[in-house]
């Protein structure tokens, strides 16, 4: 990097620098995949520094991890629709739609290094799941279960976060991002049912 390029990305600071970071680690993730992700292509194409980089991520993982959930659907604030189906369907979706411009080799890559390394799967569930996904899912069950929508005795920590568990041994075996047809029928076969939710016609 030029020390032009180096001067223009250290005049930005907070969160115009951090989002020029991540916007360009998405960009490398689509470009190149997760296996030739590099600090040094993050940096060049941010216009910053490594040691900018460093300071605020220690690796590549923590950066992906920051992406990805700096691309990821509004945990706070799920949908409410009145309708448990209608509010996994959305934030599912949304969810699994936020890696349609990945080349799958990046989202590969990215769990392989995940699962054949403990302390960057403690990373990744804490970075991700941490007040996410599965919270959001309890919240929307919870509430469904106020209305009377579903059995309350039946959300156990493992019902709500069946939905994401059979996605991702989804993507694992079929080696793609679920579809929305998937989504439905896991929503409609196997997890409103488990909860005791009235069959769809």
């Amino acid at each position: 990097m030029s020390d032009r390029a180096a001067a223009a990305g250290s005049r930005r600071r907070g969160d115009e620098l951090e989002r020029a970071i991540l916007d360009a680690v998405w960009a490398e993730l689509a470009e190149h995949g997760y296996d030739r992700l590099t600090m040094d292509g993050v940096a060049a194409r941010a216009r910053t520094s490594k040691p900018v980089l460093y300071r605020r991520w220690p690796n590549r993982v923590q950066l992906v991890i920051a992406a990805l959930g700096r691309n990821a659907p509004d945990y706070q604030e799920p949908p409410d629709t009145g309708d448990l189906r209608t509010d996994l369907l959305q934030f599912l979706r949304s969810l699994l739609h936020r890696f349609d411009d990945l080349p799958m080799d990046a989202v590969h890559g990215l769990l392989v290094d995940i699962m054949r390394d403990p302390e960057l799967r403690t990373v990744f569930r804490v970075g991700l799941t941490a007040q996410g996904p599965v919270d959001t899912l309890a919240a929307m069950m919870h509430r469904a279960a106020e209305r009377g929508e579903i059995d309350p005795a039946r959300l156990t920590p493992r019902v709500v976060a069946l939905p994401l568990d059979l996605l991702r041994d989804t993507f694992l075996i079929e080696g793609d991002v679920p579809s929305d047809q998937v989504v439905t029928e896991i929503l409609d076969e196997v997890v409103l049912p488990l909860l005791g939710a009235p069959t769809r016609p």
